[in-house]
């Protein structure tokens, strides 16, 4: 990230990880200064000594705080950035309706959506040679967001919050997939790119 402010935290993310980018797209939203160190999966490079020592769990995202402090799992940066702004709802309820999207997109949409995606742009697997239920998990998925979206343009209490920036992140990936977006669901993703200052990619 190009800034005048010296970076307070160093995320190491691949670029073509949508659990990556939601955490860029928080600090760029928020305006928090990081360095990206590109960590390739495909080329294993969570895999080396190096990174392993920050994460065990050989997984990336993470973030190294300027006191040295380490983070792991998606969700977990954002909420840590995000704490006290405009993009986590003040009333409970809402809250805890955010919460609710934010666990069921690691559960439910990412699990589905993420790995058709990796399989079939990145691996290159063949569609017969996939797990039969995985697409109809897929469309299952973006028909119940499309059915939410249908009398509100964001997940929780008509603003922008984690819970967009959550799902968004894989969902603009998804046609990549051979998916198609439903209606509401990618008039709410171009919304969405819209706020965040991304190009459309759709």
């Amino acid at each position: 990230m190009m800034t005048d402010q010296a970076p307070t935290l160093t995320i190491y993310g691949d670029s073509i990880s949508g659990n990556c980018l939601k955490v860029k797209f928080v600090a760029d939203r928020l305006g928090i200064p990081y360095d990206w160190i590109e960590t390739s999966v495909l080329q294993q490079r969570t895999r080396t000594a190096e990174f392993l020592a920050l994460n065990p769990a050989g997984q990336v995202p993470v973030v190294k705080l300027a006191d040295g402090r380490v983070l792991s799992q998606s969700n977990a940066i954002m909420l840590y950035l995000a704490d006290g702004t405009k993009i986590i709802p003040t009333d409970d309820f809402a809250r805890a309706q955010m919460y609710q999207w934010l666990f069921w997109e690691q559960y439910s949409h990412e699990t589905a959506i993420a790995v058709l995606r990796f399989r079939t742009v990145y691996l290159k697997i063949p569609v017969e040679q996939m797990e039969p239920s995985l697409r109809p998990r897929c469309i299952a998925a973006l028909e119940l967001m499309d059915s939410h979206l249908a009398q509100r343009h964001y997940f929780v209490d008509e603003m922008l919050s984690l819970a967009d920036i959550a799902l968004v992140a894989y969902t603009r990936f998804a046609p990549e997939a051979g998916l198609v977006l439903p209606p509401r669901v990618a008039q709410w993703v171009h919304r969405v790119e819209d706020d965040l200052k991304l190009e459309h990619l759709g």
